[in-house]
């Protein structure tokens, strides 16, 4: 066998590994300088929690489609997004969002679409000290919104556009039947308050659960009631049943619906039974109708253009538009919150809290926002666009 004798002038293996090691060290040592010296960098983290499946699927769904648009960072710094299902379901959107801030460590919440779920998911966010941007129009006592900000539009707003109109078409009484949960009971809250600043009164009320697939002893009573109009509250596609049930039953007045029924699943359902029928909607869904002066039409019709582009020619849904117009927040804060802490902290969930209460005037895709420290649903009374069912599709009504 060979022996192997190394020359004086080469460094025998020993060494040499001894020097690899040694240049190692020092190789990691100067990478920890150089890391702990260069700002510590932190994911953006939102926590989504959507109906995707149950009563509330048709509002949830076209939001996720939107989510998945969205870009992988914001100023900067990567942007996870966390969606789940909460299923229609309040217990489960509470499961949703104490996971968000136990786990997740999430720095902000959205959702849900389901009013009835994300009320309850609001007092999560106030526990935790996280910001919520409800992605239906909520009701919460005083005091208790101080960390949930509305996409949509308020009732009260909605009722108002409604009104205005009913009250062009000579209308002075309506029947109403809507969703026997939350919703449902801020809209009736909401029409009898608008109505009856313009003389005009409810004088038949009915209900129904979201789960329910007939309304038929509600439509009689209703229909016999003979009010000038009715008003159906109920969602999505859940909103095409009542409104056949009424048409069915042999009505002949004017039939409204609120903007949970502004997507085309109501026609896609409802078929000629829901045709002239009036809808309140935000104006994210009709950019192509609305003036060149109306300031949300160049959103809008970018919202439209982007949706579409990915599925398809009509398919744009104003529950969509809320997140879009959710990510218009989130460009706009950012960078604001990243200026006083880093994401994943309790002082960067609260920079955003104070940002969103200062963003002032800003242009949404659904109307003219400005948040305020004490006002957390933002929107004016001229955010309402009043929609009529023509030909199968929308049309401006006013």
């Amino acid at each position: 066998m060979a022996c192997f004798k190394p020359s004086p002038t080469r460094p025998v293996p020993g060494d040499t590994t001894m020097t690899f090691i040694k240049t190692l060290l020092a190789s990691a040592a100067a990478l920890a300088t150089l890391t702990a010296a260069a700002p510590a960098l932190a994911d953006i983290t939102v926590g989504i929690s959507l109906p995707l499946t149950g009563p509330a699927s048709g509002l949830g769904i076209p939001m996720q489609n939107y989510f998945k648009l969205w870009p992988t960072s914001i100023a900067g710094e990567k942007l996870n997004l966390i969606i789940l299902d909460d299923a229609t379901d309040p217990t489960k959107g509470v499961q949703n969002a104490r996971k968000f801030v136990s786990e997740d460590k999430v720095d902000i919440i959205i959702g849900s679409a389901a009013t009835p779920v994300a009320i309850p998911m609001a007092e999560v966010a106030a526990e935790s000290g996280t910001v919520q941007l409800a992605a239906s129009p909520i009701g919460l006592p005083p005091g208790k919104d101080a960390w949930s900000f509305r996409l949509p539009q308020g009732n009260d707003v909605m009722a108002h556009a409604m009104v205005e109109l009913m009250k062009k078409q000579g209308i002075k009484t309506i029947g109403f039947l809507g969703y026997t949960d939350a919703y449902g009971e801020q809209w009736l809250k909401a029409i009898i308050a608008e109505g009856e600043k313009a003389g005009i009164k409810v004088i038949a009320t009915e209900r129904f659960a979201r789960s329910d697939t007939g309304v038929t002893a509600q439509a009689l009573k209703l229909v016999a009631a003979n009010p000038d109009a009715m008003l159906v509250v109920a969602s999505g596609s859940g909103a095409a049943m009542p409104e056949k049930a009424i048409v069915e039953r042999g009505y002949k007045g004017k039939i409204y619906q609120t903007h949970a029924a502004a997507s085309k699943d109501l026609m896609r359902i409802g078929g000629k039974d829901v045709e002239g029928t009036f809808v309140v909607s935000g104006p994210a869904v009709v950019g192509d109708l609305l003036p060149d002066s109306h300031p949300s039409k160049k959103l809008a019709m970018d919202f439209v253009a982007k949706y579409e582009k990915v599925y398809g020619p009509g398919s744009r849904n104003q529950f969509a538009g809320h997140a879009y117009d959710a990510l218009i927040v989130l460009e706009k804060v950012v960078p604001v919150a990243l200026k006083k802490a880093k994401p994943g902290t309790k002082e960067f969930r609260a920079a955003l809290k104070e940002a969103i209460e200062g963003m002032d005037r800003t242009v949404f895709s659904h109307g003219v926002m400005n948040w305020t420290a004490t006002d957390h649903w933002g929107y004016t009374m001229e955010t309402g666009v009043m929609l009529v069912v023509k030909n199968g599709d929308w049309a401006l009504a006013n």
